[in-house]
């Protein structure tokens, strides 16, 4: 290292310019945590539609419809073989009380199922009502309906009113469940890693704080770029940057051991560290930021939702990580690793510990790991056999609500669709025409006027097929044909089930061109890193096997051992990314330091040193993430279980499989060749590894300094 590279670095965490670093973080943090606010909710009904869907053009146009204004609280009434005569005035007195809570005080007449054992009552609330208010209505009308109601009946509420506050509830108070379950897992494992009582707490405190400022600047940008995001949303960023920023920590904190057993000045130490390690952790973090930026490109709020928040969530974690943490480390010496301080002169056990005997295992049996690595690989690949893709409403909670119990009983009550009908929207002076073409259409649905003014006039349509169904989803799409085709009524059709449909359509989009972006971000990452079209395409290839892997034990999981009906759309291209951009991080970590050790040793004792010196933290790294991604499951929607098992069996994949047999086997097999078209032997390749020297020079300003402040 230079005089000039010391100088510069110093001004960061050198002797004064640590505390200055720490002073100004925590200026900054406090001004975000103090003014950024709370996250804008956005309002629109269309706002979750995928963007430019008729069904969101629906939602919207449906604003300016009597309707519109209006959120239905549905309570559907129940009774095992029949409403009784009992059952019948219960339900009509309480019809009359539930009116005072009705906008313009009256509710429609009780409707009753064929059947005669279940009855709806239709509440219509006004749609601007907040989300406090929404509950404490929806909450009074809850036990109206059950007031003087008979022994054995039963009464759900449920309807876009019911949905909205059960979603709200079951989320409450889960961000801070998320926050504490995260926090003490990544406590445990940094304990267990270091077996240091307070070590841990530097890390766990930096990144901590940098989960709670990426929170505030997502909220800040809700508010101005018109970003929206949910609980689910906010729950993914917290646990990227947790995920993300203890795996930055952990590599870091690695560095900075074995540059203490070289130089006896911490601050020299901690530079050393921070040049080392930076290379790889950045690479890794514009791997990730990049992918998630190809979510801007998605048609589902949701992904690109997750976008923006990811991205902003992994670049605070990252500049927590490279800035403030090598200060706050260097504040406490050697002493924050006690009771196993590293001491100058002593030898790196990691040279010689497990990972190096892995390590010579693989390389003496490259043809045998390779096969046994890819047979594992391609068995568990093979559960991808029969997926199937989409959620209804009422299948997307973990546990049961209210409301999903409400819409259950209606859709088995009535004939299919009535419940949730599609819903046309034409121009007035064409909606006779349009109800005549919805009518010709197959299976001959029930399309009946609902509303209208002098500019556009509601139908609704209730279809004969199963809602969810391929034939619901063909009827669909033949009901958009026929109404499209009647002049000057610029029809448009949506609804529940039309939604659904185009939500499966938008992800199908999605998935075929935000893949092949993420791998191009990958390859590109990897390329600029190691200068190798070898080593970029084979990493890419162990990263896209490891996924397949995963997803095949996960969807056998899912059907065999959670009983989920299906996966949820976003599943698959979201635990696709999050997969391939942080289980790449253990390939990064690896071949960078085999490019650091190979001028001096070869390519084949090169991947054999990287393995024995990154094994241990990569496994730590690993570990954690897996867990961090499996924290997920405390909330309580079916997704989030989802892309946790997915991600988190795919990380812990990556770090005990891929990287530790896999990667260092083909390396071997490959040999030079892994570095084409360049070569381990020349100039460019001969990086500065962990001792500060290139191949085995040993300048005077690398040696070992045994004097100045530990």
């Amino acid at each position: 290292m230079t005089r000039a590279e010391h100088i510069r670095w110093a001004a960061l965490w050198g002797a004064r310019g640590k505390w200055v670093t720490v002073a100004v973080a925590l200026v900054l943090s406090g001004l975000a945590l103090a003014f950024g606010g709370a996250a804008k909710v956005d309002s629109d009904p269309a706002a979750s539609l995928p963007k430019g869907a008729e069904s969101a053009a629906v939602a919207r146009l449906q604003q300016r419809l009597p309707s519109g204004r209006l959120l239905p609280a549905l309570v559907v009434y129940s009774r095992a073989g029949a409403l009784t005569g009992q059952d019948r005035s219960a339900i009509e007195s309480g019809a009359g009380r539930m009116a005072a809570l009705a906008v313009g005080g009256r509710v429609p007449p009780p409707v009753f199922s064929p059947g005669g054992d279940v009855a709806l009552v239709s509440v219509p609330l006004a749609g601007s009502l907040t989300n406090a208010e929404l509950a404490k209505v929806v909450g009074e009308i809850r036990a109206e309906a059950r007031r003087g109601l008979p022994a054995g009946a039963r009464a759900d509420v449920t309807g876009g009113a019911g949905f909205k506050v059960d979603l709200a509830s079951v989320f409450e108070g889960a961000d801070i469940t998320l926050l504490a379950v995260t926090a003490g897992v990544v406590a445990l494992l940094l304990l267990l890693t270091y077996r240091s009582p307070w070590l841990w707490l530097v890390p766990l405190s930096v990144i901590g704080v940098a989960d709670q400022v990426a929170s505030k600047v997502v909220a800040l940008l809700t508010r101005t770029t018109g970003l929206t995001v949910d609980d689910s949303t906010l729950g993914i960023t917290s646990v990227l940057v947790f995920g993300a920023g203890t795996n930055y920590a952990l590599l870091l904190i690695a560095r900075y051991r074995e540059q203490l057993r070289l130089h006896g000045d911490r601050h020299v130490a901690m530079t050393g560290a921070v040049r080392s390690a930076a290379p790889a952790i950045l690479a890794s973090s514009a791997t990730v930021t990049l992918a998630l930026g190809t979510l801007a490109f998605a048609l589902s709020p949701f992904n690109r939702s997750i976008g923006m928040a990811g991205a902003v969530g992994i670049v605070t974690a990252v500049a927590y990580a490279l800035l403030v943490l090598p200060a706050a480390m260097v504040l406490f010496g050697r002493g924050l690793f006690w009771p196993f301080a590293p001491k100058v002169g002593q030898a790196d056990p990691t040279r010689t510990g497990p990972w190096s005997r892995v390590g010579r295992a693989v390389s003496d049996r490259p043809v045998v790991m390779t096969a046994v690595s890819l047979g594992v690989l391609a068995v568990l690949a093979s559960g991808i056999a029969g997926v199937r893709s989409g959620l209804s409403q009422t299948e997307r909670f973990r546990d049961p609500v209210e409301a999903i119990a409400g819409q259950e009983t209606l859709s088995r009550a009535f004939p299919a669709g009535s419940a949730q009908p599609v819903v046309i929207i034409a121009r007035t002076p064409a909606a006779e025409a349009v109800r005549a073409a919805a009518s010709g259409i197959s299976g001959n649905p029930r399309v009946t006027i609902a509303e209208g003014t002098p500019e556009y006039t509601r139908a609704d349509v209730v279809l004969g097929a199963e809602p969810g169904s391929e034939a619901s989803f063909a009827a669909i799409r033949e009901l958009r044909a026929a109404v499209h085709a009647v002049p000057g009524a610029s029809a448009v059709v949506g609804g529940p089930e039309a939604g659904d449909l185009d939500e499966r359509d938008a992800a199908v989009r999605d998935q075929k061109l935000i893949i092949p972006m993420v791998l191009a971000v990958v390859l590109l990452v990897l390329l600029l890193l190691l200068r190798s079209v070898v080593a970029a395409v084979t990493l890419v290839l162990t990263v896209v096997a490891s996924f397949a892997a995963s997803f095949g034990a996960g969807w056998f999981a899912f059907t065999h051992l959670f009983g989920f009906p299906a996966l949820d759309l976003s599943v698959p291209l979201l635990s696709f990314l999050f997969l391939v951009a942080l289980g790449v991080d253990y390939n990064i970590f690896l071949t960078t330091r085999a490019r650091e050790e190979t001028p001096g040793a070869g390519t084949r004792e090169g991947i054999v040193v990287a393995l024995a010196v990154t094994g241990g933290v990569i496994t730590s790294a690993g570990v954690l993430l897996a867990a961090v991604f499996a924290v997920l499951g405390v909330l309580p929607l079916i997704t989030l279980t989802q892309i946790g098992v997915i991600v988190g069996f795919g990380v812990l994949l990556d770090t005990l499989l891929v990287r530790s047999v896999l990667v260092p086997a083909l390396v071997t097999l490959l040999g030079d060749h892994f570095w084409w078209p360049g070569s381990p032997r020349d100039p460019a390749v001969r990086t500065r590894g962990p001792r500060g020297r290139a191949g085995r020079s040993s300048r005077a300003e690398d040696r070992p300094a045994r004097s100045g402040s530990g």
